[in-house]
Formats: C-alpha cells, sequence, structure tokens
C-alpha cells in the first residue's frame, strides 16, 4: 500500500540548517520511500521555552510503504542519529520529525497522534505545509487556507536561496 505523509522538521542546535539537510537525505535515501518533496525553509523564534536559539523549520511530503507507525520508528531513529535528546517540553533540539498528517487517517495511540495535535496553531507547520499542498484538507474537514487565516503568528521568515536536497 501507497501511503503519503506529511513530516515537520525543525532544528535549532548544532548548525540547524545542516541538521534538516542531513535528515532529509537520510529520508530520501531510506528504501521504503518513493517519492519526497520539501517545502521551502523557514527561520522561527521558539515556541515554548524562549531562551533557546530560533528554529530552522521545514516540512516534507513522502510516499511511503511503511504504516504509520514504522515511519514513526524511521522518524526517532533519524532523530538519535542526530543527537536528539528529549529533556525539556518544546526545548532546544538538534532534530525534531513529527508526523502531521498520514493520508487522512485519524491516529490516537499512546506513541502517536495524527493529525499532529498542535498543528492548527503553529505558522512554522502551516506556512511550510502550503508551500507543497495549498489546497489540502485536514481529515477533520478544515482547510489549510482557514487555519492559516486564523493561526497566530511567530516570527516566521523565508530563508531565501535555501532548499532541502
Amino acid at each position: 500500500m501507497t501511503n503519503i505523509a506529511y513530516i515537520g522538521m525543525g532544528s535549532n542546535l548544532e548548525s540547524p540548517l545542516e541538521q534538516l539537510k542531513s535528515a532529509s537525505q537520510a529520508l530520501h535515501n531510506h528504501p521504503d520511500i518513493q517519492e519526497i518533496h520539501f517545502s521551502h525553509v523557514y527561520n522561527t523564534t521558539p515556541v515554548g521555552p524562549q531562551d533557546q536559539p530560533d528554529y530552522v523549520n521545514a516540512v516534507a511530503k513522502l510516499t511511503t510503504s511503511l504504516s504509520a507507525i514504522e515511519l514513526l520508528d524511521l522518524l526517532q531513529a533519524v532523530e538519535q542519529e542526530h543527537g536528539r535528546v528529549r529533556t525539556i517540553r518544546w526545548g532546544a533540539r538538534t532534530l525534531d520529525l513529527d508526523i502531521l498528517l498520514f493520508n487522512q487517517e485519524v491516529i490516537n495511540t499512546e506513541r502517536l497522534i495524527v493529525p499532529h495535535c498542535q498543528m492548527k496553531v503553529r505558522n512554522f507547520v502551516l506556512i511550510p505545509l502550503s508551500d507543497l499542498s495549498p489546497n489540502l484538507v485536514l481529515p477533520d474537514g478544515s482547510s489549510l487556507s482557514e487555519l492559516l487565516a486564523e493561526c497566530p503568528d511567530n516570527a516566521i521568515h523565508k530563508i531565501p536561496h535555501v532548499f532541502l536536497p
């Protein structure tokens, strides 16, 4: 079966742009990911503790034969390879890879909640998502354009001339 997934990507430690480039290459090279496209890359202020560096964010749209849990396992393995340490909620991190959407499925398990529970109020997710699929409708029927109109601003800026592999 072929699945379409959207992955939120973020980093604010240890050369954040290089972290995203390396993670995108790891996803691109995985044998169970058939196709992958990336949004523009954005610089954003942190959500949560403000005593941390700004983030670099993007979204990937991928086609995969992996199930949602298998994809989560892959993303967490890539985070580990990039030195991800989970200490403070919404704290600084070398790499954060989140499943935002998986097909039009609603998943609510102990390990995985899809659609991502905070995506509707984060412009650093919605704006890159709209780069890839501007007419996207979420499983609950809400449109991306409506969500963007209602989303709080958190100082997001496109990084010009930067593209993920």
